[in-house]
């Protein structure tokens, strides 16, 4: 009697994790779904049957931590990242160092597959500080792991996402939507597109590099905020703010973060302004969507389904606006 094939899931209760980890579980495999916080990443366990999919611990800057969650694994997919600059949880710490640790630890395992989620940019000479941690992250990876699959996404959206949801609830404060670097240029990609090219390389389905994952059209900041606001049925001033203006926002905001110990989250950071400089595309002759047989799921088959509830009538916009030709005609 065969026993089911084991995936190891790092940062599988987040955004993307989450996607990967249903996922597989759907393709029968059993899911260990490695978080700092097991408690609250409960919502995963229903992903598959009984005792298909569990939520342990771990910290990836501790090697034992790592390992222990490692062991028996056929799979193992890294979906760790972060935004946080400095402290015991920064860009180095977790893109850079914890990545390598997981790929060093899965390579002394004798671990059969080894997916990445990174970034578009990363570059370890990028001009923000994440990009160069995430480009850091995967030289450490392929030092340690050569035959690892590395995904590079544009900006994910879907239902859970920070982008989209984010701007959306900020048309509920005011007439204008403020933005930095409104002429950036960004490919959209959809979470489970994404967690079906993780799923691909834990497989063995796609072959080991690089892949720069984005969706099949290619939009400014402006025009996906516009995009936005036709969805939510709101007219909104979108301003640009100018990068050195952003830049030293960033600079107010993580001083007043730094001050009132995080409980005032920096709404853009000095790095982000830098990162917001660059466009965020699949680069030319880069491998992707393509290489894997998978055709990606346009931005307006999907935004409608939960930008809704910005409407300022909800679920309900639509039928009262039925209701309203109705009377007109």
């Amino acid at each position: 009697m065969s026993t089911a094939k084991l995936v190891t899931i790092y940062g599988g209760s987040g955004f993307v994790g989450r996607y990967i980890a249903r996922r597989m579980a759907r393709a029968g495999w059993r899911v260990r779904v490695a978080v700092r916080r097991p408690n609250e990443a409960m919502h995963v366990k229903p992903y598959g049957t009984v005792g298909q999919v569990e939520p342990v611990f771990c910290n990836i800057r501790d090697d034992d931590s790592v390992r222990a969650v490692m062991k028996g694994a056929d799979a193992v997919i890294n979906c760790v990242g972060t935004f946080e600059r400095r402290g015991r949880n920064s860009f180095d710490a977790i893109q850079h160092e914890g990545a390598g640790r997981i790929a060093r630890i899965a390579a002394e395992e004798g671990v059969a597959r080894l997916v990445h989620i990174s970034a578009i940019g990363a570059d370890p000479q990028a001009r923000s500080l994440y990009g160069q941690s995430k480009g850091r992250g995967e030289a450490a990876i392929l030092a340690a792991y050569p035959g690892a699959v590395i995904l590079r996404p544009s900006v994910v959206f879907g239902p859970e996402d920070a982008f989209f949801n984010r701007f959306a609830g900020m048309t509920r404060m005011g007439p204008v939507l403020p933005v930095v670097g409104a002429a950036t240029r960004f490919q959209p990609v959809y979470a489970d597109d994404v967690a079906a090219a993780a799923e691909m390389g834990a497989e063995g389905r796609a072959a080991p590099g690089i892949y720069e994952l984005g969706g099949p059209e290619v939009a400014t900041f402006r025009e996906l905020m516009q995009r936005m606001l036709r969805v939510i049925q709101r007219r909104r001033l979108i301003v640009n703010i100018p990068f050195w203006i952003a830049g030293i926002l960033g600079w107010v905001m993580e001083i007043v973060q730094t001050v009132s110990l995080g409980l005032i989250p920096a709404q853009i950071t000095r790095d982000q302004a830098k990162s917001l400089r660059s466009d965020n595309v699949v680069s030319e002759g880069a491998k992707g969507f393509a290489d894997l047989g998978i055709a990606p799921v346009a931005l307006e088959t999907v935004l409608p389904d939960y930008l809704w509830r910005f409407r300022h009538d909800g679920q309900y916009a639509d039928i009262k606006a039925s209701a309203a030709n109705l009377r007109r005609s």
